[in-house]
């Protein structure tokens, strides 16, 4: 049995524009049909770093905002704080970098919202019963809207190969502590050269597993320690590294089962909307977009998070390479995000599809294309 996915290419004219096809797309994938009158509606983005100018445009954004607005639902635009130390670490600078990149609300008609608060704290631990997790550490904002839109771009990724809605969600919208959770198996230690016994990492470790030792310092009791990432998250000066230490297999599927924490508290109130446009090499995390490794190839809809990134995946990999990209010269490469970063994608679809977020196998149903006259 397949799930549909919905696509239109990239070509317009009058009536036609890449905001009448979005439209279109969001009715016939039925994203619609799941808006309530009064529902509260997480449109979850990827505002881009400063400097990156490769994310869905806010004009497009807005599209989606005035359809939640139709159906007599409440949007708002959302995204998590980050792990690493950037313009998006907290909840101030990420909103000014959302402003800064046109995510306004004269521009797009809905306020921004960052996802787990002012610095990351404000999550719900969702129960998934997974491979990797039992629970994982979801921003309140995005658990406790009635619905989500994820409104994704294409794109490729150091870690993943591969960006697409399970990216968005899973990663996305992790706490800060749950994004240390998804990126290492490690469990940290603490600098004492940098530690100024502030003592935040003692208050905010769950299982009393720091304390102070000589001069003061912080110690983590490794027997005590249980990885949850928030001494991480918090501490307010890096004395606590990040761990980035993981193998490519394990952090997909964590982060698929981060995904499904999003999604499995309201199945039927979750749609997707892919953009296969700018499709860089890397992750629009980086202050900077190089050339598309593939042209602007069309839009997917549909509300099955699996289906809708492996035929993502699918229409890149049957697409020309883009001659002045990384990829020049390597015009017959079948997998093109593994030939970019060397990464398998194939984790987190897989992983996504045996937690029951959805299946692999789609039909693609198209319409408003260049070669037709005729809705197909």
């Amino acid at each position: 049995m397949s799930s549909p996915v919905h696509y239109t290419d990239m070509t317009t004219r009058a009536e036609r524009s890449l905001l009448d096809k979005t439209l279109k797309l969001a009715a016939r994938a039925e994203i619609t049909d799941l808006i309530k009158a009064g529902d509260l509606v997480a449109i979850k983005l990827h505002f881009g770093e400063v400097g990156n100018l490769a994310f869905i445009p806010p004009p497009l954004v807005r599209v989606v905002v005035e359809m939640v607005k139709e159906q007599g639902g409440k949007p708002f635009l959302t995204d998590a704080n980050t792990l690493y130390v950037g313009k998006r670490r907290n909840a101030v600078d990420h909103i000014e970098t959302a402003l800064k990149n046109g995510f306004g609300y004269e521009a797009t008609g809905a306020p921004v919202i960052i996802a787990d608060g002012l610095k990351g704290a404000d999550y719900v631990n969702v129960p998934i019963n997974g491979k990797h997790f039992d629970t994982v550490k979801i921003s309140s904002a995005v658990h406790n809207a009635d619905a989500v839109i994820a409104v994704s771009h294409v794109k490729g990724h150091d870690l993943f190969g591969f960006g697409g809605v399970l990216k968005n969600l899973g990663m996305g919208c992790g706490s800060p502590a749950g994004k240390q959770t998804m990126h290492s198996d490690l469990k940290p230690e603490v600098d004492p050269e940098k530690c100024t016994a502030c003592g935040i990492c003692i208050d905010k470790c769950p299982e009393g597993a720091i304390e102070r030792v000589e001069k003061n310092k912080a110690y983590i009791q490794a027997n005590l320690c249980i990885g949850c990432g928030e001494c991480v998250a918090f501490c307010p000066v890096g004395a606590i590294p990040i761990n980035w230490e993981t193998d490519q297999a394990t952090i997909q599927e964590k982060t698929a089962e981060y995904a499904w924490g999003v999604i499995k508290p309201k199945q039927r109130k979750c749609g997707f909307l892919n953009y296969i446009m700018n499709v860089t090499p890397d992750c629009d995390c980086a202050p900077w977009n190089d050339v598309p490794i593939v042209p602007d190839l069309g839009i997917l809809g549909a509300t099955d998070p699996v289906a809708i990134d492996q035929a993502s995946l699918d229409i890149v990999n049957r697409a020309p390479v883009m001659a002045n990209s990384v990829l020049g010269g390597k015009e017959k490469t079948e997998d093109k995000f593994m030939a970019v970063s060397g990464r398998d994608t194939s984790y987190i679809i897989n992983h996504g599809q045996y937690l029951g977020m959805g299946r692999k196998q789609y039909k693609l149903k198209s319409f408003w294309l260049k070669q037709s006259k005729k809705e197909s």
